[in-house]
């Protein structure tokens, strides 16, 4: 079972989904032909350097908030965290691991489990 944050809300405390690709450290750089790959089938991510992010709009800012709620949830249980921007109705979300000084697979991880909402 997941800990306890201070609010009191579990978080279960197991990897992400990589969805079928080859495991990978997480914290290693994705490689040129693996970033590629991924953005081929997430089209909607935009490759910025050394980040990938992706606008989300929605009906309203009530709706856009609900969607922060999910993303934040999701972002607690992989201990990863996206810079996110809210614009009324439209959420940017933006992802690097700082750590290893790059892409890596806890950012496309983290991307597709968000897709599939």
């Amino acid at each position: 079972m997941g800990a306890a944050s201070p609010t009191g809300i579990r978080f279960d405390s197991g990897s992400c989904d990589t969805r079928g690709s080859q495991p990978r450290s997480s914290m290693e750089l994705l490689d040129q032909d693996t970033r590629r790959s991924w953005l081929a089938d997430h089209p909607e991510w935009a490759l910025d350097g050394e980040t990938i992010s992706r606008t989300f709009a929605h009906r309203d800012f009530k709706e856009a908030m609900g969607f922060v709620t999910r993303v934040a949830l999701s972002a607690e249980v992989a201990d990863h965290h996206p810079d996110i921007d809210i614009r009324w109705n439209k959420v940017t979300l933006v992802l690097t691991t700082h750590d290893a000084g790059g892409l890596t697979a806890k950012d496309t991880d983290l991307a597709a489990e968000i897709d599939a909402y």
